[in-house]
């Protein structure tokens, strides 16, 4: 089953991948929903784009097919190893503030949870998501008054090109503010640790290339932005670091929740979700290569942990920019 392109046919393979009308929220559910040979067929797409296993002796011509290919790498990611992304953000502010909020998605399985979660709240009104893709947005010049985004547009192979498409889409004064992940100045790509971090991040997060903090804000300033605010908050005094959540350890763990969350990322918690996901793969429940996404998100959530405890990556370096008013 070859992976799909155009809207139109992409929209056709997630319905078969996740069966948008009988799915139900929940993970056991989530899992009996999708299509076993799609499923497949996505894993083994995306685990196309990571053959190198040693990323100091990848090829150059790998790492371009996953930049030249990212909205296809991406869309595969987000289709086998997460159901988080559906709008929380988007309903959050809209109920907070009254506005009205817009929301960009290549991924139809998202945009389907990100309205249906919107219904819920009794939000139809108040938000809309719209398929398309970020570095060629499909609005008008100078259509909103304000633009956000949490950890989205690293997806993007290069940053002038996302950033150009919000400097475009915002209003003449209007605040581009976002939360980019990137490398900080602590990272050698030359030191074999740093590179094997760096790449378990992209390779486990669906990414085609980290950036540096000043590249990215470089890139901001090139298409237009002038810059109001910069600032990795990772870079802070706080007791508990942003990555305890992913460490496995107890030590910072102070509500029950905390305890169930913690416990998950522990050797044991681990052992115990790889042996449940290999049991129901290998009886025909769970789809073929539901335990290889789980050793993907494993590897997420290790090496996020090692970059973070390192310094050598930050997943919330804040940016705030803004549009000249005479532009």
């Amino acid at each position: 089953m070859s992976i799909p392109e155009s809207h139109a046919n992409d929209l056709a393979f997630s319905e078969t991948l996740h069966d948008h009308k009988n799915s139900r929220d929940g993970l056991l559910s989530t899992i009996l929903s999708k299509d076993k040979n799609a499923f497949e067929s996505v894993v083994n797409n995306y685990m196309s784009y990571w053959v190198g296993k040693d990323p100091m002796t990848e090829s150059e011509e790998e790492k371009e097919a996953r930049k030249t290919n990212y909205t296809n790498m991406t869309n595969s990611y987000y289709d086998i190893a997460t159901d988080f992304y559906e709008g929380g953000p988007a309903r959050e502010i809209s109920l907070f503030t009254g506005a009205h909020v817009t929301g960009i998605n290549n991924n139809d399985y998202q945009i389907t949870r990100a309205k249906k979660a919107a219904a819920k709240r009794g939000l139809e009104k108040k938000t809309d998501f719209v398929k398309g893709n970020f570095v060629a947005m499909p609005f008008e010049d100078n259509t909103f008054d304000a633009v956000y985004a949490i950890e989205a547009t690293c997806h993007s192979p290069v940053l002038d090109e996302v950033y150009s498409q919000v400097f475009r889409v915002l209003k003449p004064g209007g605040l581009f503010a976002f939360y980019e992940w990137c490398t900080t100045d602590k990272y050698d790509p030359t030191n074999p640790e740093h590179r094997r971090i760096i790449r378990g991040v992209e390779y486990a997060d669906g990414i085609p290339e980290l950036f540096p903090t000043h590249v990215a804000l470089q890139a901001l300033k090139n298409v237009g932005f002038e810059i109001e605010f910069a600032q990795d908050l990772a870079i802070n005094d706080d007791l508990i670091p942003w990555y305890y959540p992913l460490e496995g350890t107890f030590k910072d763990a102070q509500t029950l929740g905390d305890y169930l969350t913690v416990f998950r990322m522990t050797k044991i918690g681990k052992f115990c979700t790889r042996a449940l996901v290999g049991c129901l793969e290998k009886i025909g429940i769970a789809p073929t290569g539901s335990l290889q996404t789980q050793y993907v998100l494993e590897t997420a959530a290790d090496c996020l942990v090692e970059g973070g405890k390192l310094g050598i990556f930050t997943p919330m370096f804040l940016m705030v920019g803004r549009k000249p008013f005479d532009f």
